[in-house]
C-alpha cells in the first residue's frame, strides 16, 4: 500500500487539470462590442510573417469603432513597406515608426508603451503580436468576455502551430495543472498572476492606472509583469482559452524555439533556486516513474506515468492542442524543459542572451 501513497500528488495535480478545464473561460462566437477598440501590433523584422496577422485584424467584425495601430520598431528588413500594401490605404490603419530605445527599457515594452500612447480615446487595449491569425470574431468575442468577466486584463491564450509539438503545449498544462484559475482572479496577489503576450485585452483605464507598459519597461515577462502591475493597482486579470478563435506560430525551428525560450526561463521562478526546485519537482513527478516500469512496483510505476498522460490529455483537449500522440510522450516534454531551462541560465549568466539583435 505504501508504493501507492506516492502517487497522490500526481492523483491530486490531475485532478485539478480537470477542474480548470471545466471552468475555463472562453470567447464567445458571433459576438459583437460596441466599444472603441485600439488593436496594437509591434513589429520588428516581421517582413516574413505579419501578412496573415494584419489581414486578420483587417477582417474583424462585431466591432464598429476599430482601429488598428502598427508600429515598425526599427526593423532592418521591409516590415513597414509589407504594412502599407496589406493595409492598402484602409483608414483603420495607423502605421508608426517606433523611436530609439530609451535607456533602462526593453524593446517590446517601449513599443507598446508608444502604441499605447497612441491609442488616444480608445476604451479596450487589443495587444497582438505578429505571429497571431485571429478569426473575424475574435476580436469582439475577447471585448466582451472582458467586460463579462468584470476583469481589467485578459489573457485569451491561442492555438500554438508550428515547431515545438513537444514543449509548447507544457504552457497551457503548466497553468492547467498548477494554477488555480479562479483563485487566481479573486485574489489581489500579484504573486498569483499569469499572462500571454501574444494577445493581450485590457480596459484602457485600467491598463493606464497600473503604469502601463512603463511599469514593467525593464521585464522581460512583461506580459506577466503587467498582469502583476494591474494586480497591484486594484484590479483584476484573467486567463482564457482562446483557441478557438486564434492560432499562434511561435517558432519555425527548434533553434528559435530555444532561443525564444532562452531569453526568458531564468526569469520565470524568480530565482536559480526556484528553478531549481520547480524542474527537480517536474521531473519526480512526471519522469521519473517511467523509468521503474520494469522495477519492484511496475503498477505504481504504470499509473505514475499515466496519471501525467491523463493531465496532458485533458489539457489538450481544452486549449485545442494535439492529443495524440504528444501527451503519451509527456516524459520527454519534461525532461526537454529540464534541459531548456538549464540553457537559459547558462547562456544568462554568460551574458549570451539576445532577441531580434538587441540584448537581453
Amino acid at each position: 500500500m505504501s508504493g501507492w501513497l506516492v502517487l497522490i500528488p500526481l492523483v491530486l495535480l490531475t485532478g485539478h487539470t480537470v477542474v480548470n478545464a471545466l471552468l475555463l473561460r472562453r470567447p464567445r462566437r458571433g459576438a459583437s462590442a460596441t466599444e472603441r477598440v485600439a488593436v496594437l501590433l509591434p513589429l520588428r523584422d516581421e517582413a516574413g510573417r505579419v501578412t496573415p496577422c494584419l489581414e486578420s485584424l483587417l477582417a474583424q467584425r462585431g466591432v464598429p469603432d476599430l482601429r488598428i495601430h502598427v508600429l515598425d520598431d526599427g526593423s532592418a528588413d521591409d516590415t513597414a513597406a509589407v504594412v502599407r500594401a496589406v493595409a492598402a490605404g484602409d483608414p483603420r490603419v495607423r502605421l508608426l515608426t517606433g523611436g530609439p530605445l530609451p535607456d533602462g527599457w526593453l524593446g517590446k515594452p517601449n513599443a507598446c508603451r508608444q502604441l499605447a500612447d497612441d491609442a488616444g480615446d480608445a476604451e479596450v487595449l487589443v495587444f497582438v503580436d505578429a505571429d497571431v491569425v485571429l478569426a473575424p470574431d475574435a476580436v469582439a468575442g475577447a471585448v466582451t468576455l472582458l467586460r463579462e468577466s468584470r476583469v481589467t486584463l485578459l489573457s485569451p491564450y491561442p492555438k500554438i502551430v508550428g515547431s515545438g509539438r513537444l514543449v509548447q503545449p507544457l504552457l497551457q498544462w503548466s497553468w492547467l495543472t498548477f494554477l488555480p484559475l479562479r483563485g487566481m482572479e479573486r485574489s489581489p496577489r500579484p504573486s498569483l498572476a499569469a499572462a500571454g503576450g501574444q494577445w493581450l485585452v485590457v480596459d484602457a483605464a485600467g491598463y493606464r492606472r497600473a503604469g502601463g507598459h512603463a511599469a514593467v519597461r525593464d521585464d522581460i515577462l512583461e506580459d506577466i509583469g503587467l498582469a502583476r502591475a494591474v494586480k497591484r493597482s486594484g484590479g483584476r486579470i484573467a486567463l482564457a482559452d482562446g483557441s478557438r478563435l486564434a492560432t499562434c506560430h511561435m517558432y519555425s525551428t527548434w533553434r528559435e524555439l530555444a532561443d525564444g525560450y532562452g531569453k526568458s526561463l531564468w526569469a520565470s521562478f524568480g530565482s536559480a533556486s526556484g528553478a531549481a526546485a520547480a524542474v527537480v519537482l517536474l521531473l519526480l513527478l512526471y519522469a521519473v516513474p517511467p523509468l521503474f516500469l520494469f522495477g519492484a512496483h511496475p503498477a505504481v510505476a504504470a499509473a505514475g506515468y499515466l496519471l501525467g498522460v491523463a493531465g496532458r490529455l485533458v489539457s489538450a483537449a481544452a486549449t485545442g492542442g494535439r492529443m495524440f500522440p504528444d501527451a503519451f510522450a509527456h516524459p520527454v516534454s519534461v525532461v526537454l524543459f529540464a534541459w531548456l531551462v538549464a540553457r537559459s541560465f547558462h547562456r544568462r549568466h554568460h551574458d549570451r542572451l539576445s532577441w531580434r539583435g538587441r540584448p537581453v
